[in-house]
């Protein structure tokens, strides 16, 4: 796949579109795309399964420089949950060899400054490997941060986070305290996106109105965009309506 060399330094928003206001609740600090219905446009061309994936991928490198435009200094990308690995395994082979392969070539372009999330461990270890190398040769990189949910579940991800809370203090000998001190500050420390901030809007593609166990915890107050638009045909025009939806909206902090 050709990768476009992108000048990240250049922070627009788009024509047409208010610029983000923090004082209106309309700054995207966070944007999280649920990259979903691959397999569908891929069948209703006719296309083999592995091509829809290709496919999506291939979006993903048109997606990140539109959010460079639009301001957003980071960006979750989830193509593949723990349910995921449940899949016939001739499919799952094609799609992690697409995943591993978007992983690379973002990493190889020098722009986006990566962190994989999810349970790397349920990979085949030469994939889960391959992945991680490519993570930590972007940690000096000064584009904007991307994670990428690989083998994700937003259950397990707070599973873990209780798990360690009380290892530590099981550790210390302070379970008491733990009882005492524990607050949603203790438990976000010690989740995958543990220092950032929480998606503010979250983007589904392909018609499906959930989030299917995707950050549980990180979307207590986010806004959500659905479109019938499969991830494959995902374009500028859709992402800038999201946007667009986004900033009509007066966000609230409760109900």
């Amino acid at each position: 796949m050709a990768l476009q060399v992108l000048d990240t330094t250049a922070i627009n928003t788009f024509p047409g579109l208010d610029p983000p206001r923090s004082d209106q609740g309309r700054s995207i600090r966070h944007l999280a795309v649920i990259l979903d219905g691959n397999r569908r446009w891929a069948r209703r061309l006719g296309l083999p399964t592995t091509e829809g994936y290709r496919a999506g991928g291939r979006n993903v490198h048109a997606l990140l420089p539109w959010c460079v435009d639009a301001g957003i200094p980071m960006v979750t990308l989830w193509p593949l949950s723990l349910d995921n690995l449940n899949r016939d395994a001739h499919e799952l082979s094609g799609l992690l060899a697409v995943i591993v392969d978007i992983v690379d070539e973002l990493a190889a372009s020098g722009l986006w400054r990566l962190h994989i999330i999810g349970e790397l461990n349920k990979l085949p270890r030469p994939l889960a490997a391959r992945i991680r190398t490519a993570e930590q040769s972007t940690a000096q990189v000064e584009g904007i941060d991307v994670n990428i949910a690989i083998a994700y579940s937003g259950r397990h991800e707070l599973l873990q986070a209780i798990r360690a809370l009380i290892e530590e203090h099981v550790a210390r000998g302070s379970l008491q305290e733990l009882l005492v001190n524990l607050s949603p500050e203790l438990i976000a420390r010690r989740l995958y996106t543990a220092g950032q901030p929480d998606p503010d809007l979250i983007i589904r593609t392909s018609g499906e109105q959930r989030l299917s166990n995707f950050m549980l915890w990180q979307t207590a107050y986010s806004e959500f965009y659905f479109t019938p638009v499969y991830w494959p045909a995902f374009g500028r025009g859709d992402f800038e309506s999201a946007i667009a939806a986004f900033q009509r909206r007066h966000r609230r902090y409760g109900i």
